[in-house]
């Protein structure tokens, strides 16, 4: 007996998959949290993954009924779990947000009705962003993204990169040395950079995308009034904390001689002008985050980025055509999360990398013109590289 259970063991350690290295998965706090902060990150992981339902304060009308169902493994989403963004207050013109803006919610609990959208509403469909590594966006100083904007272009290499100042909610706590104008402040987090930081771009989503309230947001988006809370606020700064403290995305193959030519590449074609390879964070409550030296490889700017990404919505103060540099580390890792395929830029519309290449348009017209003049092998040193990340 005893030598037939040795067998049983021995024989599934070798069908068994092998645990991927950390450098293989998103998830994963960064270094040097303190035991609280642990058990802090632990709770915040939980209540990411909740499942609210109608009985928990889903809906009535909302768009997912929880946040890791857009978010799977903390990585992108894909256009099954899409979400359609329309409407904004008057800043731009864009003015349907009396008209259930700015997020459709799609979908609605027993009884009740989706919303439709409205007749000529100005729309994006967008999927969601990973969400790694986010505190150490959240902690770089606004000063540092002013010295990287370039918003008329003074330097004359074509990039007029600038940063989204936009108004923000009372909640919001300022972070140290913040640089307002006109009483705007410089956001951040979302597609277009519309978010100040994550305890907005989270109350926002609890709201927005499941329908549930918060002290930080307590209007219904199905009645447009004020109700009580549906989550609870301590939950709320457990699944920020969660969202800071999340591991940035760990560089892999870094010593292979294509990885290595095809970062060369990169600078070479002038990507790094806008995916900035480096950071540094300034001060943060949270130690571990504090005065580091990070590679995201973006800048957090606003680029024109051409007539064929235009979809004619607005956000905040940014165009139509205006994106926000997204970030590109933990790109390699991005199939993990899409179900085995790649689903890039805003919206997923790409679905390789090659193509979101060759949707460059507007500010990076001049890297896009660059690489297709890169021969195969190059290109595919380039591609190696961006999966590296």
């Amino acid at each position: 007996m005893v030598f037939v259970l040795v067998t049983i063991t021995y024989g599934c350690k070798k069908i068994m998959p092998s645990e991927p290295s950390e450098a293989e998965v998103l998830d994963g706090p960064i270094d040097g949290l303190t035991t609280a902060q642990l058990i802090q990150f632990n709770k915040g992981d939980a209540d990411f993954g909740e499942v609210f339902t109608s009985a928990t304060g889903l809906g009535p009308i909302f768009v997912a009924n929880q946040c890791a169902s857009c978010h799977a493994g903390d990585g992108k989403g894909t256009p099954f779990v899409q979400f359609t963004r329309f409407g904004q207050s008057d800043t731009l013109g864009n003015t349907f947000l009396n008209f259930g803006g700015p997020q459709l919610q799609h979908k609605a609990i027993p009884g009740y009705t989706p919303e439709q959208l409205p007749l000529g509403a100005p729309k994006t469909s967008l999927i969601a962003p990973a969400v790694t590594g986010l505190g150490f966006l959240d902690a770089v100083e606004d000063a540092f993204l002013l010295a990287l904007a370039d918003p008329f272009d003074l330097d004359g290499d074509g990039i007029s990169g600038r940063v989204h100042y936009n108004v923000i909610p009372s909640y919001v706590a300022l972070r140290p040395n913040s640089i307002p104008k006109n009483g705007k402040y410089i956001c951040r987090f979302g597609k277009k950079g519309g978010a100040y930081d994550l305890l907005h771009q989270t109350s926002g989503a609890y709201n927005q995308d499941m329908g549930i309230t918060s002290l930080f947001e307590p209007i219904d988006v199905y009645s447009g009034q004020e109700i009580d809370p549906e989550v609870g606020t301590q939950t709320i700064h457990d699944v920020v904390f969660y969202l800071k403290t999340l591991k940035a995305p760990i560089p892999r193959n870094q010593q292979d001689s294509d990885v290595i030519a095809g970062k060369n590449l990169f600078n070479d074609i002038n990507c790094a002008k806008c995916h900035t390879p480096s950071m540094q964070t300034g001060y943060s409550p949270i130690a571990p985050l504090s005065y580091k030296e990070f590679h995201p490889y973006t800048d957090l700017l606003l680029h024109d980025m051409g007539s064929e990404l235009n979809d004619g919505y607005t956000e905040g103060f940014a165009l139509a055509s205006e994106w926000k540099t997204p970030a590109l580390w933990g790109l390699g890792l991005s199939k993990m999360s899409q179900g085995g395929q790649y689903y890039l830029m805003h919206d997923g519309r790409a679905l390789s990398i090659e193509q979101a290449i060759q949707m460059h348009g507007g500010e990076a017209s001049q890297s896009r013109s660059l690489y297709n003049q890169l021969i195969e092998n190059q290109k595919n040193q380039l591609i190696k590289f961006l999966e590296s990340l």
